[in-house]
């Protein structure tokens, strides 16, 4: 580890979640762009052509998890690199549901290698402050969607320009987290560090705790990314700029995620885990029933609610079945994206 710069690799780790999340706003922005009153596709139809982003994301963690101990972090990394770039083009040639389904789908996979990569990177460099570190990694998920939420909004609503150029800004974290790992030592995984056997981890990942965990992830995944993904259409009725209650929440994310250690010293992982569970709910819920101003108070319980989920689940399997590996923290996060490439149709098909 004495050769390895950790504020380098952490700093473009960071980047390259923003990347990831940014793609997520963007793509919340681009529904009405493709729909109804654009380019012409039903909600439905854009539900499907979305769905990639999850099960691509699914696809490329499962693979990528394993892949991770044996072909390395690095290599990882810059397959994640390769499909952002070749999805990011594809996005801005997009014109039907078909090439738009497409270069979703290379989207998709680059976010799950990122998520493949770095989320055992960050706890093999930081082994004894896992859920910690791994909550202020992703205080750059929701960060990330802040940006590209507000990237949204300057580019098409305030100065009136094209989606394209929206879709564009993508380069420029992708640009700067390739310029930061480029040349960079990078750790072997915990797993590899402890002399852990593939056997052992492929029978761990068979406990009945994992696979408890497994099960909770379907559902916060899709609490939290299934609602924030559909923003646009689930609150048009509700409010005048859905995309800023979708900057809102995350804004509120993102500080509380880099606050997560003090959390963690009081609640443990699974204290902050019923807690998120209690506010999501309730937050859900308010959401049904509010509008106007008070719309923001309702996000802002729901996005307390969610601030925790993904990261502490990773943070739980990482501390407390640490031999399941990279293995574990991609099944993990394959999982919470499969629940919501299920969910995102059936929302589309209710509210259209």
């Amino acid at each position: 580890m004495e050769n390895i710069n950790k504020k380098r690799l952490f700093l473009a780790s960071c980047l390259a979640l923003i990347t990831t999340a940014m793609t997520f706003a963007i793509r919340a922005r681009l529904e009405t762009v493709f729909g109804p009153e654009g380019v012409g596709l039903t909600l439905e139809q854009i539900g499907y052509a979305f769905t990639p982003a999850f099960f691509g994301f699914t696809i490329a963690m499962i693979f990528g998890g394993p892949l991770v101990d044996f072909l390395g972090i690095k290599k990882i990394t810059w397959i994640a690199f390769t499909m952002h770039a070749v999805g990011i083009v594809w996005t801005i040639m997009a014109d039907s549901m078909t090439s738009l389904f497409l270069a979703t789908l290379f989207v998709g996979i680059g976010n799950g290698m990122v998520e493949a990569a770095l989320n055992p990177m960050v706890a093999s460099m930081y082994t004894n402050e896992k859920t910690k570190m791994l909550n202020r990694f992703h205080v750059w998920f929701p960060g990330g969607i802040v940006i590209g939420s507000i990237i949204g909004w300057l580019v098409m609503d305030v100065m009136g320009l094209s989606w394209q150029i929206m879709v564009s800004t993508l380069f420029i974290p992708l640009v700067l987290y390739a310029v930061l790992f480029f040349g960079q030592e990078f750790p072997v995984t915990e797993r590899v560090q402890m002399g852990i056997s593939n056997k052992k981890m492929f029978s761990s990942v068979g406990k009945p705790l994992f696979i408890f965990m497994v099960f909770c992830m379907l559902l916060t995944a899709a609490s939290e990314l299934g609602t924030t993904q559909r923003i646009e259409s689930l609150l048009k009725e509700s409010v005048a700029v859905p995309l800023l209650v979708l900057a809102f929440i995350n804004g509120i994310m993102a500080l509380g995620r880099l606050f997560a250690g003090q959390v963690v010293h009081r609640l443990k992982p699974s204290g902050m885990l019923l807690y998120s569970a209690i506010f999501t709910f309730i937050g859900l819920w308010l959401l049904t029933v509010t509008s106007g101003g008070m719309t923001f108070v309702a996000a802002a319980v729901f996005a307390i609610g969610v601030t925790f989920f993904w990261p502490t689940m990773l943070g739980f399997v990482a501390e407390y079945l640490p031999e399941t590996g990279a293995l574990g923290l991609s099944i993990m996060g394959g999982a919470g994206m499969f629940s919501v490439s299920l969910v995102l149709p059936i929302m589309g098909e209710i509210d259209g």
